[in-house]
């Protein structure tokens, strides 16, 4: 039978019929390990019952209320603890249905800020280069996966990008770590002047770049450095933390390990763990109280942002990383996942660099190790690698134009928080055997 659903591709794609613990099992039984948690989802795995229950006892209450007429307690309780657990500074929270919206209010709420404080000339936005942000138009604008953005580009509103800190491929021979992030840190200083201080309004990046890059972390002082400079030309430094917070690098936000606090904050993916599409912009009081003591309102909105099933859901999902100690579990397991991936493909001649931090890991592909020359964009060795995990039973997540939008290969993993070391050690069996097929193929 024909399906009517407009999937992502042509191709037919198994039928998802439950979930256990790290797995998903299709209509024919078959069970696939997810080794990348859908897309950096599913961090409480697929049937945690303490998040079921949440979401049933709300779903028995009232499932929506519209926040023009009313907050509710679901809502008002997951914002409470978001901004006991932030960075410092952050105390508002707006809570939306994933990622993309989180990005595109972060922006809006940028540009009302300069203008409530009297500073209206104040709305360019600088981003990095093989970056990601979302998909609606807003959001896709900032980003600079090149690939995303290609059919767009005449519908993306003006965006300034600059070089990402991308150590495995654009740190100088010549250059420490440490003096390579504050020279491509310091391309936002010159970005700005460029421009005129004055015009810019924000600059955005991921703490930990996610799909376009495959778990890229920046070099110690880079982000100190980016802060530094956001502060002295008073520009608003937005992170987004929709893949790489949430815990799955081993701290709740991101940014926690590179020592600075932004003034917005964006975060999904983890937070409703799968269980309910959610996502939140987080803010700092300074931000609001211009909002609150000016206009009084911020002019943006959507239908089902503040749900309240959405928000019981998140409520559970935080309280679940928070009371069980999966931040320290991240950790823990992030090592074993970290050495058994350095055991397995450190020494294996096509794969050029393992990456990352926690439970958020890289490996990127290369076809000369020597001079991290990649493979033929044509050859599509993503896309095989992904095909052949799936065979294996494994799910994870390849991409391609890692590099620069279209040359690179590399594979994100993204486990359950409550994966076990025998199942890390599966993950890496079947990523070898579907590395090695793709490579044969």
């Amino acid at each position: 039978m024909a399906s009517h659903v407009f999937g992502r591709g042509p191709a037919p794609l198994p039928v998802a019929a439950r979930g256990e613990g790290c797995y998903i099992f299709d209509d024919a039984g078959r069970a696939y390990l997810d080794g990348s948690g859908g897309a950096a989802v599913s961090c409480l795995g697929h049937s945690d019952p303490d998040v079921r229950a949440a979401m049933h006892a709300q779903l028995d209450r009232i499932a929506f209320a519209h926040t023009g007429f009313f907050t509710s307690e679901p809502a008002e309780e997951l914002a409470a603890l978001l901004c006991a657990h932030a960075p410092e500074g952050i105390g508002k929270v707006y809570l939306l249905s994933g990622g993309s919206e989180a990005v595109e209010a972060a922006i809006k709420l940028a540009r009302q800020y300069f203008l409530e404080t009297g500073q209206p000339d104040r709305h360019r936005l600088i981003a990095r280069r093989q970056s990601y942000h979302g998909n609606t138009l807003g959001a896709l604008a900032a980003g600079g996966n090149a690939w995303r953005r290609e059919k767009y580009a005449p519908l993306l509103v003006e965006t300034h990008h600059i070089a990402p800190c991308f150590e495995y491929h654009f740190r100088g021979d010549d250059e420490s770590a440490f003096d390579y992030g504050q020279r491509v840190a310091n391309e936002l200083d010159a970005e700005i002047e460029r421009l005129g201080p004055e015009t810019v309004m924000a600059f955005i990046a991921e703490p930990v770049v996610g799909a376009t890059a495959g778990a890229v972390p920046a070099v110690e002082g880079y982000f100190r450095r980016i802060r530094e400079i956001c502060d002295r030309h008073g520009v608003l430094l937005i992170l987004d933390e929709v893949m790489c917070g949430m815990g799955r690098t081993g701290t709740l936000f991101a940014c926690e390990q590179d020592g600075i606090a932004p003034d917005i904050v964006t975060i999904a993916k983890g937070l409703g763990a799968g269980y309910a599409p959610i996502g939140a912009m987080l803010c700092s009081d300074t931000i609001h109280a211009a909002i609150a003591s000016g206009s009084g309102s911020f002019q943006h909105g959507h239908t089902y942002h503040g749900h309240p099933l959405a928000a019981a859901a998140g409520r559970a999902v935080l309280g679940a990383i928070l009371d069980r100690g999966l931040l320290d579990q991240v950790q823990t397991r992030g090592q074993t996942l970290s050495a058994a991936l350095d055991a397995r493909f450190g020494q294996h001649p096509p794969v050029g660099d393992i990456r990352g931090r926690g439970l958020f890991r890289g490996l990127e592909l290369v076809e000369d190790r020597t001079t991290k020359q990649s493979f033929d964009p044509a050859r599509r060795l993503h896309a095989k690698i992904k095909a052949a995990a799936m065979d294996e039973g494994l799910i994870c997540y390849p991409a391609g134009g890692t590099v620069d939008g279209r040359n690179g290969d590399h594979v994100l993993l993204a486990p359950p928080f409550i994966i076990s070391e025998d199942e890390i050690g599966m993950l890496v069996d079947r990523l070898a055997r579907a590395v090695d097929t793709a490579l044969a193929a």
